[in-house]
Parts: structure tokens; sequence; C-alpha cells
């Protein structure tokens, strides 16, 4: 009689189902010893991982500090002028450009795992910033003023980016694709530029330039005639700075020798522009000034030396409500557009950026920028590729750039107030013209793929005509709705056969079989694919049917994959019981066969085969989930009701031991105790097959024994394999003997179902 536990436990296993013969898979205890494996070392590394510097600060050194002392300068220059122009598009004060530039190249280089990458404020976050103090000023009039606003979006969005980075969930912006990005950056760079041209002519106060792009173009064009002496100063600007730069590519060309000569003159320009349209500012305007304090041209006038009410800011709860709706939007742009050009840069200078990092980066450089009111920065594209070809060679260079920043801050300030808008704004319109994706870019996303060409376009094209808002709500749903639609519908393939030769001088032998998709081209006429047209693809055996996923087997297509398998099984196959004899009372109502008065030929179908063996090629899939388990379960039991009799599924190329489990659980694989399968085994050490009788190496023949035991039915070489079988000896079983159906290759899954289906 049984102790009280042992019937409980029978007990227990009777009620879950377990099965009486249970075959050994891998447990949850084994996920959870995989998942964190190590965990003080893991927690170790991840505080270390949290400040880079530590990693390579201790072998700085005076070659390292001369290339980020240049880089720094250099972009320092940018900078400070750039600064105050986004400020303007942010709907702020110039100073608060300077302030979110400080802040955001110093703070980065202590969090940096990119040299090249330069945070402070940019044109399209800059634009959705001065949107959302638009709408906030507008919904709740003389609540908060501008700076408050944009502060405290700074700090929210700064919080939870930081807080996805020390989750280290980097990789959620891996789903929004390349093309996706382009699209909005190119559509948001075209509305940057666009509402940039009427200060450009200064006609900016006859227009809304926060209109839709097309609105915007439409009006100025209206309002031209209407342009003022800014004109002068705004157009001259731009040419200006066009004309440096093209004139100093040319020269490049022309003298390769002087490149880099020619490449830090070029850049330049940004400060040369600036100095000399601040300088003819001053000249023109100083004795124009009328009674009320307006001068003939608009210029910044004062701006407030060094940091104002530097200090712990205060979060307004209220406003954070009132920011709710914006936040989406706003986050995306912040982390996706540096997470691009981080990686961008990774890619051309050859290292590799941690995305997790990096979000932690720019979310401590905007919530510690709140201390300095700030608004919101992120990656810059154009100063980011300025300090790489600066030759960059850490990201304390940033500290350098910093520098620059406070000179600016607390020398420079009186000398800002006679810098022209109109010259801001060809300073903008020249900085995001590089944003805009060009010709020769937009056609290769066509050639890599035309799906994702379409999100790019559609992206530029939302963007301009409505707001850089549902543009990006547009590419990130179409980019989400690509992949959900790759993944519920896969084009999985049904193989066939094809026999590859070796040929050697004039002989040719036969060396293996390989499968391929029976729809492969077999005329030159069709379209060339990844085989060459006019291959001939022999089909398996009568009776086999092999099926090669493409995808992770999961819920969303696990329903789509049953029916495309069996409708294939239905056209391929013939039922193993002929239905004409059975009378329409006996038949389901699901197949209640012809319509009355008419007649089948019930020879139709006589040259089709009997389903005898389904292999399928595991090797694309990742994971199964239970409702992929429970439609293979379905789809083995309609193909059994098909055939009139057993069906055996073989599964070749399982990648995960969870994979093998899920498929247990739904009884495939285990062997049926009314028929012997042969135990499929492999050798461990494959040169031991090669030896000749005299237990010595036989180079001239390494494959011959192999070959002649694969060419033929395939049970030589199971037999021999099964007969030799150990684990210290020469061979043994590659894949569990509990699991005769579960095969290591799609070699030994075919012919081990053309074997059984024959016989």
């Amino acid at each position: 009689m049984d102790s009280i536990p042992t019937t409980a436990r029978k007990y227990t296993k009777k009620v879950l189902g377990y099965p009486e013969h249970n075959v050994p898979t891998v447990s949850s205890r084994d996920w959870a010893v995989g998942l964190i494996p190590h965990p003080r070392r893991q927690g170790v590394e991840y505080l270390k991982g949290l400040f880079p510097i530590f990693g390579w600060i201790g072998r700085y050194n005076m070659g390292w500090a001369t290339g980020d002392v240049i880089a720094g300068l250099t972009v320092g220059l940018v900078l400070v002028p750039q600064s105050m122009s986004y400020a303007r598009i942010a709907n702020l004060p110039p100073q608060y450009g300077l302030y979110s530039s400080f802040v955001g190249v110093f703070i980065y280089c202590f969090f940096a795992t990119s040299k090249d990458v330069s945070i402070g404020p940019v044109a399209v976050m800059s634009l959705e910033t001065g949107k959302v103090i638009n709408r906030i000023m507008a919904a709740h009039p003389g609540r908060w003023d501008a700076p408050t606003i944009a502060t405290n979006l700074a700090f929210i969005c700064g919080f939870i980016v930081l807080g996805l980075g020390l989750l280290r969930l980097g990789w959620i912006v891996e789903f929004i694709p390349a093309p996706a990005v382009s699209g909005f950056m190119t559509g948001s760079a075209i509305n940057i530029a666009a509402g940039q041209v009427p200060g450009l002519f200064g006609i900016s106060n006859r227009l809304d330039t926060r209109a839709a792009t097309y609105l915007v173009i439409i009006n100025t064009l209206k309002n031209l005639h209407l342009s003022t002496i800014d004109a002068a100063f705004g157009v001259l600007g731009l040419f200006t700075l066009y004309a440096i730069k093209w004139t100093f590519a040319c020269l490049t060309k022309r003298y390769p020798r002087y490149e880099r000569t020619f490449f830090f003159i070029s850049v330049m320009r940004n400060a040369f522009v600036m100095i000399t349209l601040t300088l003819a500012s001053w000249l023109y305007c100083r004795h124009r000034v009328d009674s009320k304090g307006n001068y003939p041209i608009s210029i910044l006038k004062a701006v407030p030396r060094g940091f104002q009410n530097v200090g712990l800011f205060h979060v307004d709860s209220q406003l954070v409500s009132a920011l709710g709706s914006e936040l989406f939007v706003a986050t995306i742009i912040l982390l996706l557009e540096h997470i691009s050009i981080a990686k961008s840069f990774g890619r051309i200078n050859g290292y590799k950026i941690n995305p997790a990092q990096e979000l932690i980066a720019i979310g401590v450089a905007n919530t510690v920028g709140t201390i300095f009111h700030a608004y919101p920065a992120t990656g810059s594209f154009s100063r980011s590729a300025l300090k790489s070809k600066s030759g960059v060679r850490t990201p304390l260079a940033g500290l350098v750039t910093g520098a620059v920043v406070i000179v600016a801050l607390y020398g420079l300030t009186p000398a800002f107030t006679w810098i022209p808008t109109a010259g801001l704004s060809a300073l903008i319109i020249h900085a995001v013209a590089d944003l805009v994706a060009s010709p020769a870019q937009s056609f290769s996303f066509w050639r890599v793929s035309p799906l994702e060409f379409v999100i790019f376009f559609s992206a530029v094209v939302v963007t301009i005509f409505t707001t850089i808002e549902i543009g990006i709500y547009t590419s990130v749903g179409a980019s989400v709705l690509l992949l959900l639609v790759r993944i519920a519908r896969p084009k999985g393939k049904f193989l066939g056969r094809v026999a590859l030769y070796d040929k050697n001088g004039k002989q040719t032998r036969e060396t293996r079989d390989v499968f391929i998709p029976l729809s492969n081209a077999t005329s030159a006429s069709q379209p060339p694919g990844v085989i060459s047209p006019g291959i001939k693809v022999s089909p398996p055996l009568p009776g086999v049917i092999i099926y090669r996923f493409e995808e992770s087997f999961i819920y969303p297509n696990s329903s789509y994959v049953s029916t495309v398998l069996m409708d294939y099984i239905k056209d391929k196959t013939r039922r193993g019981r002929d239905m004409s004899s059975v009378s329409s009372a006996d038949r389901p109502w699901n197949d209640p066969g012809p319509p009355r008065g008419t007649t089948v030929d019930s020879n139709a179908d006589a040259h089709k085969p009997i389903l005898r063996a389904v292999v399928l090629d595991m090797s694309a899939v990742g994971h199964l989930d239970t409702t992929s388990v429970q439609n293979l379960v379905d789809a083995r039991k309609e193909a059994e009701a098909w055939a009139d009799g057993t069906v055996e599924f073989h599964f070749a190329n399982i990648l995960s031991p969870w994979i093998r489990r899920a498929l247990i659980a739904g009884r495939f694989g285990v062997a049926n105790s009314e028929r012997t399968i042969p135990m499929e085994v492999a050798p461990v050490f494959t040169h031991h097959l090669s030896r000749g009788g005299d237990g010595g190496f036989d180079a001239d023949k390494p494959d011959a024994e192999v070959a002649n035991a694969s060419s033929g039915s395939g049970k030589a070489l199971d037999d021999a394999e099964s007969s030799l079988g150990s684990t210290t000896g020469r061979v043994a079983p590659i894949m569990s003997t509990d699991t005769p159906f579960f095969h290591f290759d799609l070699v030994s899954a075919v012919r081990s179902a053309e074997d059984q289906g024959g016989s």
C-alpha cells in the first residue's frame, strides 16, 4: 500500500494531467538560473556601467587632450549662436539656449558611451517645446510663463528617459526603424526651415509661422513683396554660409593635402557670419533707435549676463498634469533623435554604444539642467558631425565646449544685444538643411525595403501637411503595424529536394541533398530570386510534406500558419477514406459533400498520395507559446482525420530547450509504442567515421562512408551509429532517444519521415 505522500503525489499528477511517462525537459529553475546566472557580478557590472568615464579616464593622455581641446573649441564656437537661435524656435529668450547648452555638454561626458555626440538644444526638440508652450499658455492663460513650462517639460521627460535607462530598457527604441526616424526628421527639418524663411525676410509678424508647413510656404510667398531691410542681413548671411561651405568643399577636392586646414576654416563660417552680421547691425542700428526703443531691424536686444536664479527646481503638480498629453511625443523625440545619432557615429567611427546608458546620460542632463532653468536638450546631428570631423578623442571634449559657453555667458552678452534675428534665421536654415534626407538616401530605402520607403515618405508628407506630432504618430504607428503584419502573416515555404554536385576536373559526383522552396522559379523568364532560375526541385516522396517556418510560431500567426499548412495538405494529398459512399446523414455538417443532383468523379484525386508524414523545419522559430502548440495539435488532428490514419510529425533544427518542452507538452516528438522508430544518432568526432579497416585515417576518401550511407535509405547509417552508441566511444546520440521525432537537421528528419512513410 502506498504511503499518504505517494498517494497525494499521484492524485495531484492525475488532476494536473501530468504524463505517466515523463520525458526530461528544461525546468523553470533552469530559466531562473539562466536569467541572472551571477547576480553579484552582474550587480557590480551594472553599477560600474553607470559611469563609463571610469573605464578610460585612467589612461587619458596629452594626445587625447589635444584632440578634445580642438574639437571642444570648434563645437563651442558653433554651439553658442546655434543655441540662441534654437531658443527662439522654442519661444524662449536666447539665454535659455545657452543654459541648456552648458548643462548638456558638461553632464554628458560623465555618462556617455559615445565620444562624438554633442548634447544641447536641437531644432526639432525646440520646435516641439515651442508648440507645447503655446498650447499650455493658450489653455491656461497667465498661469505659467514660457520658461517655467519648458523647464518642467525638461524635468519630466528627463525623468522618464532616466527611468528607462536605469531599467535597461534602451531596446525599446529598436521598434522604430531608421526610415521612420529619417522620415519625421526630414519632415521636421522642412517644417523648421519653412518657419524661418519669414524671419529671414523680416515678415514673420505677417503670418503664423507655426501653422502647417504647406500653409507657411504659401503665405510666405504671398507676403514676400513686403520684405523689410532685415532681408539684407538674413539672405546675405545665408548666401555667405553656403558660399563658404561650397567653396572649401571644392578646394578640398582640388587640394586634398590641405583637407584638414580647409575643414577648420569652413566650420568657422557660423562664427564668422554671426560676428560680421552683429558688427554690421551695431554700425547700422546704434544711432537709429526711436522713442520706444525700437530699431530699424529686429535684433536680440538685452541678454542677461551669467546664470539667473540658479537653484533647486520646484515641480508644479498642476503643470505636470497639464503637460500629460504632451509627454509621449516630447519623450520620443528626446530619446529617438539621440540614440539614432549616437548609433550612426558609432558605426562610422568603429565603436558600439550602450542605448540604455545613453538614455541615462540624456536623462541626467535634462533633470540636472532644471537647476539652471534649461529646456529639453538631446543629441545634435550637425554638432556631433562637426565634433567627429574635428578629431575628438573622448567625451571629455564636452568640458571644453562647456567652458566656451561659460565665457559667452559671462563675457559676450553685451555683444549679443546686436545680433540680427534674420541672421539667426539664416543660421537655423543652414543647420537644419543637413537633417533632410538626400535623394540618394531616400532611394536606398526603396532599394532595401519598399515598404519602409512608404513609411519614410508617409512620415515626410504627413509632417508637412499636418504637424510634427501627427508625423511621429504616423511613423511610429506604421512601423509597429508593419512589424505586426510581418509577424502575423509570415511567408513560410513548402520545400523540395535538390541534389548538389561537386565538379572536380572532369569528374562530377553527387555530394549531398539540400531543401529549397518548391515555388522556386522553373524558367529564366521569372524575376531573379535567391536561387538561380531553372533549378529543378524534386518534391519529397509521396505522402511527405516539408514546411519551413520563417518566423517564430506564436499566437498572432499560429492560426494562419496552421490554415496554410492544412490547405496545402488537402490540395496535394487525397482523403484516406473514400467519402463518395458515405451518406449525407453520416457526414459532418461542415463537410456535407457535393450539392444534391451533382456527381463527383471518385477517381479525380486517385493520383494523389495519402498523407503519411509532415516535416517541420524549425530553424527560424525562436519561440512557441500555448496558442501555437494548441493550433499544432489541432492541425495534427485534422491531418489524421483527412488521412484516416496516423500522421507522423517530425521536427528539425529545434533551437531552444523551451521549444522542445512546449512540443513535448503537446505530445509531439515522443515515440509511438505501437511502432518502432529508428534512433537518430550522429558522430561526436566526425573523423572516426573516416577511419579505414586498419584503424588508420583514409585521407583520399574522407567523406565516402558517410556519403554512401546518406545516399541509401538512411537506415544503414542509423543502424551503424546506434550499434556503436556510447558517449565515450566513437559515436553517440546527438538528440535524446526519448524524442525520436525531434531531429538534429532537416536531412535526417526527411530521411526518417520518408523511411517510415514508405514502410
